[in-house]
């Protein structure tokens, strides 16, 4: 029988394995999986405990129109009733819209900013529709500060968006069309959705988990502590990997790869070199690096095809971000928290403080551990704070929550309240934005490139064209894509929903734009 060898332990190779066992006819103990750290998921995992803090450092984008990623875990039962889809639950757990009131940015006094008006001049209404209308491949290799002029960058539309979709001037123009194409008819209700998309601890447990379990229940082998190193390709014209060089607890291994095998690399991680630091730390500022980015150079040395990783790594200071989660069991806090955010319902309060160098966003979470998660993200985590006089990089998590209170308007008593009972762990990412950097087309590889008999790249830097790269459904359709395409089946993965496509979302943009 034939084997599979997965490398990377992240949503889209977990992904690959199921599919290749629903879809492909493999059975569980031939798909050999490879990852450095021990949990699975890649960076949807958050580790720590209620004493010393969660640490979460990063996550997907999760979004209701995904159907390669629904099709998928309606298969999976959830860990908790075998008789209820992962599917189901993802769905049922979405918090609804929140309807009036609700707050999404605070400007520098805490003041609640209106956003009825998404604070368009008519030249910035002019260069979105334009953006929207221009073909991709007349903006390859540009940054979104190309098609816009200064004044886009301080309105309203762009506090939303960018710190719901984690985008900044310098990214790639063309990843900007994507999400304006792609996330349109969300547009209207930008302001009032109830957290912010990027996935926490809850896609973690629902359905990360579930997907594993249901994985090792099948006889899927997991080898962590596992650097692959290299790929040996075979010589000729096509591209056929025979073996797999690997370290693993010290040792080195080599592992041949038969004529019918598959290897499905995931090249690249946002997650890499991650730097977790303590409430009393900051994160490290030479965090470890993994082999991730060094084996997809090595594999696109000398060769056009398989992209190019210096585009996406060798950028740090455009793609670094930073996360921080507090863990607390001060209910007063909370509550004040939503408040601030006009919710009542407990979790998915969303804030932007726009007033903040570090431009930081805050997420009410779930309970977990006896106490309760909130976290936040910073994407600008380079520059000096207001009440902290140093960048977010070089603070310790007792000195980012002084600055998150210096910004929300709270009295005295809380807030020496919530720094008494709180513990904050922060997360340095380097690589965190780093899909979005500007790029060309031909810098990322696609799935399966031509000519290839048993090679596939799968993850956030596989090029899937229309999709938007830190979606879970990015990740699931390029392991559906890898496995159709190297296998040869004949049911395709669905096309990409083009909400602009549908007249009734156009007109809902349209008069939002127009709002005054």
């Amino acid at each position: 029988m034939a084997k599979a060898y997965l490398v990377g332990g992240g949503v889209a190779a977990l992904a690959a394995a199921a599919f290749l066992i629903r879809d492909g006819g493999f059975d569980g103990g031939d798909i050999h999986l490879f990852e450095e750290r021990r949990p699975s998921g890649g960076e949807t995992g958050a580790d720590g405990s209620a004493d010393a803090g969660w640490a979460l450092c990063g996550g997907w984008l999760s979004e209701d129109e995904s159907p390669c990623a629904h099709d998928l875990f309606a298969g999976i039962p959830t860990l908790d009733d075998p008789a209820v889809p992962v599917a189901r639950e993802w769905l049922a757990g979405r918090p609804e819209p929140a309807t009036g009131g609700v707050a999404r940015l605070v400007d520098a006094d805490g003041t609640v900013i209106g956003t009825r008006s998404m604070g368009f001049s008519e030249r910035d209404r002019l260069e979105l529709v334009r953006c929207l209308a221009t073909p991709e491949r007349h903006l390859d290799g540009k940054r979104v500060s190309d098609c816009f002029g200064e004044h886009f960058f301080t309105t309203r539309f762009w506090f939303l968006w960018c710190t719901a979709f984690a985008f900044q001037p310098w990214h790639s123009a063309v990843e900007f069309h994507r999400s304006l194409r792609r996330f349109l008819h969300l547009l209207p209700g930008l302001s009032s959705r109830p957290a912010s998309p990027h996935a926490g601890p809850r896609l973690h447990e629902s359905l990360v988990l579930p997907l594993a379990a249901w994985l090792r229940a099948r006889g899927v082998t997991f080898r962590t502590g596992c650097h692959v190193t290299d790929l040996g390709l075979a010589p000729g014209r096509g591209t056929r990997v025979e073996r797999i060089d690997l370290s693993r607890h010290g040792r080195d291994e080599r592992i041949e790869v038969a004529g019918d095998d598959l290897v499905l690399v995931t090249n690249g991680s946002t997650a890499d070199a991650c730097g977790i630091g303590s409430h009393t730390a900051p994160p490290p500022s030479r965090p470890h690096r993994s082999d991730a980015w060094l084996l997809w150079h090595r594999l696109a040395r000398g060769r056009d095809d398989f992209g190019d990783p210096a585009v996406f790594d060798m950028h740090v200071k455009e793609s670094r971000a930073e996360s921080f989660t507090v863990t607390t069991e001060d209910p007063a806090f909370l509550k004040a928290l939503e408040r601030c955010g006009g919710h009542g319902n407990g979790e998915g309060v969303t804030l932007t403080l726009t007033g903040s160098p570090w431009l930081l966003t805050l997420v009410n979470g779930p309970r977990r551990g006896g106490g309760t998660l909130w976290w936040g993200y910073a994407l600008r985590p380079g520059r000096a704070g207001d009440h902290t006089p140093k960048p977010m990089t070089m603070c310790s998590g007792r000195e980012i929550l002084d600055e998150v209170l210096h910004h929300l308007p709270l009295d005295a008593s809380t807030a020496a309240r919530a720094r008494e009972t709180s513990t904050v762990v922060p997360c340095l990412m380097p690589y965190a934005t780093s899909p979005f950097l500007a790029r060309r087309r031909d810098n990322r590889p696609e799935v399966v490139p031509e000519g290839s008999v048993n090679l596939a790249f799968i993850g956030r830097f596989a090029e899937v064209p229309d999709e938007v790269t830190s979606t879970v459904e990015y990740a699931v359709r390029t392991a559906r894509t890898a496995v159709t395409e190297l296998l040869g089946l004949t049911e395709r993965p669905p096309a990409v929903r083009r909400a602009l496509h549908a007249p009734h979302v156009l007109a809902a943009a349209l008069e939002t734009l127009h709002h005054r």
